[in-house]
């Protein structure tokens, strides 16, 4: 059979094989979509049940269902005794669920045909790409093996070749001899002729002794008769060794077929490493693997070239290390033996967990049943979501079991809890490679309110304090130039606001001041207006303190009016009380335990706390308290 006969066989057979492939393949796929049209129809068939089944009474149908039987039957029916009846619409919704557990199962089954025929495809296509690769090989064998012979055949011709022409040389020489050696005899024959025909007896004597003497030495003289050239041919002997050799190698240890890179199982991977893993599907003599990877980033394409790294490993499995966190990885793996190297695999494409989170304390908020928990994702890249864990903490350290909030969108999470308790809370970043380390954990508490100050919606007159709980107002007063102002800072009241978790429950709080600190404390909604005065519109309300000549002030304003209250004794620390439910908002000298005055409204949205300095001073937050029992509506 010639190479071209051989080629055309071979492509039909291909051609076979992949139909072959294809048609598991269809099946699967036609067998899906006959299922998604049942499955369809049933639920349709349910729904139209669930609106229009009614039983209607009749004493000849059958009232039962029996579940051993699996028959209809009538209550009381002897043969079915001691048998479990059920009614027809629990039997019918029975039925219903063990064929809806069926379909299940059948879908999964058909999953993993479809998978597996789709393994088979690519097995099939391997052995193609194998044995074209066979084919090459045994081609090119056959080639090297043509072409030694034909050199050898030249180099056998050629010295033969040179054997002829130094044989006829030789002749030639002893011919051209031969031709010398007749010519003396025939030069002496006409000599002796001419001195025998001359007449004179005495010229006859004097010239015959000189022709007999050349005559004599001539005929003493041994002429060579026998031939000095063999006509036998010496033929060179050739070592084939090489070519047998060859001939032997063909067939004898075929190179591999291309791995199958194995998908990424959960928990194999950490923020720098990965466990990667492949397979042979074949009985191929692999010496060892080449696994090849680089790092796929936004910056590039999976066309462009990249850096690629790579390592030798004798298994089907390896570690990667040193690699960048929560970041997605392009890996592929040849085999090699003494013949050759495999294909590549298909490229697989890996990733590393992400980095811890960094929880942001000064922006974590508490309250009685509570806490809004918020963090920096502490990666480069999206993660696909987050996993909040918290325990309680007793005093000696021990707590409950972990609890776990999962599928966060984003850095923040509001978690019910427990009044009156002590919660060590972390936070996971969980992506397609499994879940980060825990973050650093912090500690919350449900005894009473917590919060801090707002930096990003400060005045810029305002400088806090490194806790986030004490505001100054300095004397001096910064060129307009200095100041920056953005969307969420107060721009015309020296404010700044609090911030509380996002249930209408029940909060309280504290704060501290000077006697002659002029002040307004209170709540707002978060859209009050930055270029207005805290009390002076209808989203916001506070206690106003304000220091005249002859006595302090004290207004507690709302959209710019304040009922006539007079407060004799001054307070130096101020309750605040808040409680959606009852729409009240109750301000308290907390050092008398003395009601000064309730706002009564019913809140739309969700509040913050507010705080304003009118002249240069200080001003101090407490949280972390429970509201005294003092604190009622009046």
């Amino acid at each position: 059979m010639t190479t071209q006969n051989c080629f055309s066989s071979s492509c039909g057979r291909r051609r076979k094989y992949k139909l072959f492939t294809m048609e598991p393949l269809m099946d699967a796929y036609e067998a899906r979509s006959c299922l998604d049209v049942i499955t369809e129809e049933l639920s349709e068939e349910e729904a139209a049940d669930e609106d229009a089944f009614v039983m209607v009474p009749d004493s000849h149908s059958p009232d039962a269902f029996c579940s051993q039987c699996r028959t209809l039957t009538h209550t009381g029916s002897a043969a079915h005794a001691c048998h479990t009846l059920l009614t027809p619409a629990a039997a019918a919704q029975q039925v219903k669920d063990e064929l809806s557990r069926s379909r299940s199962k059948l879908s999964e089954k058909i999953v993993e045909m479809e998978n597996f025929a789709s393994n088979l495809e690519e097995i099939f296509i391997t052995v193609e790409e194998n044995f074209g690769r066979q084919e090459q090989n045994l081609e090119q064998h056959y080639n090297e093996v043509l072409q030694t012979l034909s050199q050898r055949n030249d180099a056998r011709a050629a010295a033969l070749d040179e054997q002829k022409n130094r044989k006829l040389e030789r002749l030639y020489s002893e011919l051209l001899q031969c031709g010398r050696t007749l010519d003396a005899s025939k030069e002496l024959i006409e000599s002796a002729q001419e001195v025998h025909r001359r007449q004179d007896k005495r010229a006859f004597l004097q010239a015959v002794m000189p022709v007999i003497k050349r005559v004599e030495q001539f005929s003493s003289t041994e002429v060579d008769l026998k031939l000095g050239v063999s006509l036998d041919f010496d033929v060179p002997t050739t070592d084939l060794s090489d070519v047998r050799q060859m001939m032997d190698s063909i067939n004898l240890l075929p190179a591999p077929s291309a791995p199958v890179m194995n998908p990424q199982i959960c928990n194999s991977a950490t923020d720098t490493s990965l466990h990667v893993c492949w397979s042979l599907f074949s009985d191929d003599t692999v010496e060892f693997y080449e696994l090849h990877w680089r790092l796929i980033s936004d910056d590039c394409t999976m066309e462009t070239p990249q850096d690629v790294s790579q390592m030798k490993v004798k298994e089907t499995h390896c570690t990667v290390s040193d690699l960048l966190p929560n970041a997605q990885y392009e890996l592929w793996v040849t085999a090699t033996n003494t013949t050759g190297i495999s294909p590549a695999s298909e490229r697989a494409v890996y990733m590393t967990v992400p980095s811890p989170p960094v929880i942001r304390p000064r922006q974590c908020v508490s309250s009685l049943d509570a806490a809004l928990i918020r963090w920096d994702s502490g990666n480069t890249n999206p993660v696909e979501s987050y996993t909040l864990e918290f325990r309680e903490s007793d005093a000696d350290g021990s707590g409950t079991a972990t609890e776990s909030i999962v599928a966060i969108p984003s850095c923040e999470c509001l978690v019910q809890l427990q009044p009156w308790k002590r919660y060590i809370i972390s936070v996971r970043a969980v992506n397609i490679g499994g879940p980060s380390e825990r973050s650093e954990p912090i500690d919350v508490s449900t005894a009473g309110t917590f919060f801090h100050l707002l930096e990003d919606t400060a005045h810029p007159s305002l400088s806090l304090s490194a806790d986030g709980l004490t505001m100054f107002y300095l004397d001096e007063d910064l060129p307009l130039s200095h100041m920056t102002f953005s969307d969420s800072t107060f721009a015309r009241c020296v404010a700044v606001l609090g911030d509380l978790v996002p249930i209408r429950g029940q909060y309280y709080w504290e704060i501290e001041v000077d006697e002659d600190t002029e002040f307004r404390v209170g709540v707002a909604y978060e859209d009050t207006q930055r270029n207005s005065y805290l009390g002076g519109n209808n989203t916001s309300w506070c206690m106003r303190h304000i220091v005249t000549p002859s006595r302090h002030k004290y207004e507690f304003l709302h959209n710019g009016w304040t009922p006539d209250i007079r407060i004799t004794v001054q307070p130096l620390r101020i309750g605040v009380f808040l409680d959606y439910a009852a729409g009240i908002l109750s301000f308290y000298n907390a050092a008398l335990r003395q009601h000064l005055h309730t706002f009564s409204c019913h809140f739309l949205h969700y509040l913050h706390p507010c705080f304003a300095l009118d002249n240069p001073g200080a001003l101090t937050l407490r949280t972390g308290l429970s509201a005294p029992a003092y604190v009622t509506r009046p």
